[in-house]
This record gives C-alpha cells, structure tokens and sequence, in this order.
C-alpha cells in the first residue's frame, strides 16, 4: 500500500473552497488543488499537510492530518485536500484558523508529509485496527475510507474516545461509513463524560479499561496493523500494552499531537552572540543542491534547524517538536544529541537521519542534508 518515495514538504499557496463545521470547536477545511500542482499534492491516507500564515505580525505554522481518502481528478472535478482544524483554547494558529478562514481565502500549505501510513503490501484479507482521541480521529478518517474501498476482504475497527458525544469529530461521516460497510467496519465510541450502554465504553482510556476492550471487542491476535493518534499519554499506554500483548513493534504505526497553545516557538532563527573565547559549532547544511554555512556557539547549545533558519529563511520545519518530522535531514559528518524523537523510524535512524529541531551538535564540525 505505501508505494510513495518520501520527499521534503515544500509550500505552495492554495484556495480555500470549503469550510464545513464539524463540531462547536472544530471545522473542516478544504483546498483546491490547481491541475500545475497536482503532482506536488499526491498523498497516502494518513499524510499531513502544514499551513502557513501570519497571525498577529508573525509566522506561525501547523501540521494537520489529511481527513479524506485520495480520489482522483478529473477534468470537472479538480484535486482537493482536507484538513481537521479543532480549535484549541489558548492556540494561536488553531484559533486564528478556526475564526476566519474563508472560501475565497488563500494560504499557504506545505505538500503532504508523513510516515502514519500502512505498510502492508496487500490489504485482502487484512484488519487494520486504530486507537483515537478527539482530533486524532483525523488521519483515521482516510485511512478507514481507503481500506474499505480497497479489498472486498478488508477490515477496519476504530476505538475512538472523546469527552462527550458533542466533541465527537465527523460523527456523520463515521455513522456513513459504517453504513457502507456494516460488516467490516467496527466502531466503539468511548465517552469519558458520558455514561453508554457499555460500561467499558464510559470512562476514561486507562490501563486496566484498554485490557478489557481489547480482550472483548478488539482482540489483538486478530489484528494485522495498528494505528495509534493522540495525547502523549494514551498513544504511550496504548504501545505499550499492546507491545506486553505479543505485538511486535513494527505493526503498530503511531502519531502524537499537541495542543496548538504549547506550540512551536515563534523567535526560531533569532540571532545569537558570540562570545570571546566561546567553542564554536561549523554548521553545513544543504538544500535545494544549495550548501549554506552558519557557525553556533557551543554554549548556546542551539538546535541546528535554529541555526540554519538565522542563514536561510527556506529551511523546511512545521512542528518543531520532534512530531512531525518535516525538518528531517541526514547527518553526512560530525555527531548531533537528538534530544527526542517521535517521528523517524528505526531504519531511517540506521541510515543517518535526523530531526534537525532536536538535533544538537556535540562536535566541532557537523554536515547534514535536507535533500537526501
């Protein structure tokens, strides 16, 4: 299934053509795709975009999962992407979005990224399972979609959580689903401020809740892929005790998000001083075949995408978190302290990669490219 060569995220401007509310706190935004670009916005169910603009005289950018399954254009029917916007108290951008986007409006949004993708060769016959919270249920919304209209045989289950029915995000377009495929989509809505039927279905997601579902209704020897999009916490409780169950790592495939109020900082690219006497780090870097230089005082202990932006404005991040993995480079010389990881596989770890928004230099001369 993912047959796509991983490429850098680049930003083209796009129309807005839709704007669909979701929730009271979430709305669904779509954009055209005009037929030039097609090419550059080919995706994989479960790929993000990130978006781009100027919020109150700055720069600010945010990475959102894809919510519709690719389906081809034609002539009458231009190419589209949609994106899950849940408005998040204190979130600069997500407020911002949810506030005034507009049919008409343009904006700026990077081609689509990410690895939360299924690895599988074939899908006949398989079950794909996801574990969601809240905005999680975004990329799930793809990946449930293609799977189901790609082989007769395959199945799809969704243990979806949420605070009450209200914050359910696309609680139609789930019921549709699940009508359109009655018996190969399962779907168990957990309500952790909202008593159901099901006792195991109210409550909070903890430890000893996920071990009676999964016992119950979501077996895990039954499962061939499993997907995993949240908070932190859950997506950790739900790696772990399925990797205690016999799961090997490789089946499970998981995303984090974080709130948009404790997202990336808006000073990256600041200027540094320094000192006399300070150790420096020599930072090459290359990007669009173009090599660029840019020396960091040891003391400062800057991240190297932090340096790269104070030379060159064009350096691909969105998260900068260690999330998303758009800042991703690979280290040719030198050695970095990656201080956290959530977004490279192991295998391309083993072949050098690194997210450059961790990545820290520990030695005097360090080289990494971003167009590897």
């Amino acid at each position: 299934m993912n047959t796509a060569v991983r490429r850098r995220g680049r930003f083209h401007q796009l129309e807005i053509s839709g704007v669909r509310p979701l929730t009271d706190e979430s709305i669904e935004v779509t954009f055209t795709v005009p037929p030039e670009l097609q090419g550059d916005y080919d995706y994989l169910p479960g790929q993000y975009v990130a978006l781009r603009a100027h919020v109150d005289g700055r720069e600010v950018r945010r990475s959102y999962s894809i919510c519709r399954a690719p389906i081809p254009s034609t002539p009458s029917e231009p190419a589209t992407i949609s994106v899950g916007i849940k408005r998040d108290l204190g979130g600069l951008f997500s407020v911002w979005a949810y506030e005034n986007l507009r049919p008409g409006d343009r904006i700026d949004v990077m081609s689509p990224e990410g690895t939360f993708t299924s690895q599988l060769p074939d899908l006949d016959h398989a079950h794909l399972a996801g574990i969601a919270a809240g905005s999680g249920v975004t990329p799930m919304m793809a990946l449930a979609a293609h799977v189901l209209a790609s082989s007769p045989t395959a199945r799809f289950s969704l243990l979806y959580t949420n605070r009450a029915t209200q914050d359910v995000m696309f609680l139609d377009e789930l019921a549709d689903l699940k009508d359109r495929y009655p018996g190969r989509l399962a779907l168990h809505h957990v309500l952790s401020r909202e008593q159901r039927t099901a006792p195991v279905l109210s409550g909070r997601i903890d430890a000893e809740r996920l071990n009676t579902i999964l016992d119950s209704l979501l077996p895990p020897d039954t499962v061939t892929e499993w997907f995993l999009c949240g908070p932190f916490d859950l997506v950790t409780l739900c790696r772990e005790t399925l990797e205690r169950r016999g799961v090997p790592a490789e089946s499970i495939r998981f995303e984090l998000f974080t709130s948009d109020a404790d997202g990336p900082r808006v000073d990256r690219g600041r200027p540094v001083a320094i000192g006399a006497g300070d150790e420096i780090r020599r930072i090459e870097f290359t990007l669009d075949g173009l090599s660029s230089t840019v020396e960091s005082p040891a003391p400062a202990n800057e991240a190297i995408l932090d340096a790269a932006l104070r030379v060159r404005g064009d350096v691909p991040f969105a998260c900068a978190g260690g999330v998303c993995g758009t800042c991703r480079a690979r280290l040719i010389e030198g050695e970095v302290r990656m201080t956290q990881n959530f977004a490279l596989e192991p295998d391309e770890i083993e072949r050098g990669y690194v997210l450059t928004c961790q990545s820290h230099p520990i030695t005097e001369h360090v080289v990494v490219d971003y167009d590897a």
